[in-house]
């Protein structure tokens, strides 16, 4: 009988995403693929260091055991095979359980989520990130040089969301964008018993209630809403929440102010928004990803 990843939480992501491999990155720039592939096999041996994704992939796949296999992490990556056996043993060296991987040299590994179930995609090219979002898979852009996460918090993965656009649609957004703050309100207060439709990282919200509610002996999960509406705006944002049945345990109405130091104070091993100034800002704190959707996330 065919091995299954039905009912888990699938994370695939590319090699940069999960390893820092901005040095050999460097070399494939100024270079080509030749000269980045003989130096990853010159470094097989050598362990790449952990990259902006790991702390978040490390707490994951802790809430495996012998008995219960609840998280399935794949590499899905432009890099060649060869470069991918570098890929491979470096997760081992930090006792990481992952299996399954796809190397593609250099072509479009996006194609390959919808046949691992992906729940979340993660990887530093826009390109595959824009082509995932479109195929209805949740995704989001890395940026490699953000902070790594917090070790505050070994038990506990933390999770950071906007809403509009990320966890809702961007209908709410697209008000704002074209008519202005005080149309958005208007509309919000209008529709406030109308739940927003299902935004691109729902499903991966979903599956994270999912291993929340798993009750594992030592693991937990620990998810923020952290967004740029402010009251009256809140209420529909979380009656939205309320019909889909997802609790999310802080919830953070801002009000357009600056979300990085909020970040700093929650420490998430990720951080999701869909505009790049907030990403960016963010970035400086805490490891961060741009959801490429939206009104505003294409700018």
């Amino acid at each position: 009988m065919p091995v299954s990843l039905d009912g888990k939480l699938v994370v695939a992501l590319s090699s940069r995403a999960l390893f820092d491999f901005e040095e050999e990155n460097q070399v494939f720039e100024e270079a080509n693929d030749e000269a980045y592939m003989h130096l990853q096999l010159e470094r097989i041996d050598i362990p790449a260091k952990p990259g902006v994704a790991f702390s978040m992939v490390q707490k994951l796949l802790a809430f495996n055991t012998p008995e219960v296999q609840q998280v399935e992490v794949a590499i899905l990556s432009r890099n060649d095979p060869v470069s991918g056996m570098r890929v491979f043993r470096s997760a081992r060296h930090y006792g990481l359980g992952i299996e399954r991987g796809v190397f593609t040299r250099g072509a479009a590994p996006w194609r390959y989520l919808k046949p691992l179930h992906a729940n979340l995609f993660l990887s530093t090219h826009l390109s595959d990130v824009r082509s995932a979002l479109e195929a209805g898979v949740p995704a989001a852009q890395v940026y490699p040089r953000s902070a790594h996460a917090s070790d505050a918090h070994p038990t506990c993965v933390r999770i950071a969301l906007d809403g509009d656009a990320v966890l809702f649609s961007d209908e709410a957004e697209h008000v704002f964008q074209t008519q202005g703050l005080n149309a958005f309100q208007q509309h919000e207060l209008e529709h406030v018993d109308t739940p927003l439709p299902d935004g691109p990282l729902k499903p991966f919200l979903i599956a994270l209630q999912k291993l929340q509610n798993a009750n594992h002996p030592t693991m937990r999960v620990r998810t923020a809403l952290v967004t740029a509406r402010s009251a009256p705006a809140h209420e529909r944002a979380i009656r939205t929440l309320m019909s889909w049945n997802i609790a999310v345990d802080e919830a953070m109405f801002l009000g357009g102010l600056d979300k990085g130091g909020f970040l700093r104070e929650f420490e998430p091993d990720f951080f999701f928004d869909d505009q790049t100034g907030h990403i960016e800002s963010a970035a400086l704190h805490v490891p961060s990803a741009h959801v490429a959707s939206g009104i505003a996330g294409h700018k």
